[in-house]
């Protein structure tokens, strides 16, 4: 098997499918087509899918016209129909993994998908899990669905591995192209042969480890080290506030040294598909263990208490205008979770908006990225412009997203107070009507 599907790589004739066509799956899926393996991707959205066979893009990180032609030329297709699975050689799986109501893992799309590949996997197909999830997921949990759903043997009639994704809505530099991958498989030739499927893909190295649980592990310490980072910048920022020192500066300042210090900067709080979530996961497995992981705990603490930290600050931005937080008019700069981007997944603002909504504000927001999203049951409107009247109008403006594309010096000329949460600001005079987080 190891060497059909090395010379199948080699040869250009593997079939790609990818489960999943958002965030992750579809620029995944873009690169395969591109790279000449003819490719089909699935989603439960009609929607998407129907997006996808006509060319038509909807993920910031895919080029439009990448899309078009592939979809032209045959080399790329959407479906709904899982039974595609029985005509492919590899299967992608990118599907959600986000946290339920507990704050606890909900793997079921992964169980879901992997229940539905199973019913289709043909001998001689690879199946790499790319959600991010808990270490063991593959081994503990995908490999029994698909062994018992095909009545194949793992290792022996297809291989299985983990490839983490590695997305990073926004970045100008590293896409899915060029980012280094990781991939741990079960077994030698399945990591050997999954890792040659990615080299023919992508530019970035491929890193291979020696098991899924490595594989997982390592992507929950990349987004969990961003986290505690982020977490003490935040704790720090909130004792300068007190000390009448500005954290900004401090950072710029110790970022000047060449090694032994990374900068990390502090918001409102931390949103995204990754950073926000992974280390959850990390903590209910640890439970299984009888291992608490208290660093990692406490610094998830202080971030998702960073909305009601930054409503406070808020509160007392308008008390030293005479203004109660009751009734007052916030207007909201910025709902994406990180700037220039239109995904608002976990964003922090709205967390932000709900804080300010729980102590009477009336409260509006601007982002010309996102004119309306859905949070909480109802969908929220952003207000057509951001001009001159929108802004005296309002007793308060936050800024939480810093956005490249929005006038700030206007909004310094015409807000009544502003509370900048991301030091977008700092280069605009004078600024005796904003504080700074």
């Amino acid at each position: 098997m190891r060497e059909k599907l090395l010379e199948k790589i080699e040869k250009k004739t593997i079939r790609v499918g990818v489960v999943g066509l958002g965030y992750v799956g579809l620029p995944l899926a873009v690169e395969k087509a591109k790279a000449g393996f003819v490719t089909t991707g699935f989603d439960v959205q009609p929607a998407k899918v129907d997006m996808v066979n006509k060319g038509h893009n909807y993920i910031g990180d895919v080029v439009d016209s990448d899309l078009s032609d592939l979809v032209k030329t045959g080399m790329l297709r959407a479906t709904t129909d899982f039974s595609f699975i029985k005509d492919v050689d590899f299967v992608a799986i990118c599907v959600p993994t986000p946290l339920d109501a507990h704050q606890e893992p909900d793997i079921s799309y992964v169980r879901d998908s992997a229940a539905a590949v199973a019913k289709y996997l043909k001998p001689e197909t690879m199946v790499v899990l790319e959600s991010t999830t808990y270490p063991g997921t593959t081994e503990e949990l995908i490999r029994p669905i698909l062994e018992e759903g095909s009545g194949l043997v793992c290792g022996k009639d297809f291989y299985l591995g983990f490839s983490p994704e590695r997305v990073d809505p926004g970045n100008l530099i590293y896409k899915t192209k060029n980012t280094p991958k990781v991939v741990g498989a079960i077994g030698k030739d399945a990591t050997q042969v999954i890792a040659a499927m990615y080299r023919a893909v992508l530019d970035g190295d491929v890193k291979e480890v020696s098991s899924p649980a490595v594989a997982e592990m390592e992507k929950i310490l990349e987004n969990t080290y961003r986290n505690i980072n982020i977490g003490l910048v935040n704790e720090l920022a909130r004792l300068c506030n007190r000390m009448g020192i500005s954290i900004w500066e401090v950072v710029d300042a110790a970022k000047t040294k060449p090694y032994g210090f990374q900068a990390f900067y502090p918001g409102p709080g931390l949103g995204g598909h990754c950073i926000p979530l992974d280390p959850y996961y990390l903590t209910w497995k640890a439970r299984e263990y009888g291992f608490h992981t208290t660093l990692i705990e406490n610094s998830m603490v202080i971030n998702d208490s960073q909305p009601e930290y930054c409503v406070e600050r808020a509160m007392h931005v308008l008390n030293q205008h005479k203004k109660a937080i009751n009734g007052a008019k916030v207007l909201v700069l910025g709902v994406a979770y990180k700037q220039d981007i239109d995904d608002y997944r976990e964003s922090p603002a709205l967390r932000v908006i709900d804080e300010l909504k729980k102590v009477g504000a009336e409260v509006s927001y601007f982002d010309p990225w996102i004119a309306e999203c859905r949070h909480g049951g109802e969908v929220l409107h952003s207000i057509p412009a951001l001009t001159p009247q929108a802004v005296q109008q309002a007793d308060l403006v936050m800024v939480t997203c810093a956005h490249s594309d929005v006038d700030y010096a206007m909004v310094q000329q015409n807000a009544k107070a502003i509370f900048d949460t991301k030091n977008v600001m700092k280069d605009i005079l004078p600024r005796d009507n904003i504080e700074v987080l």
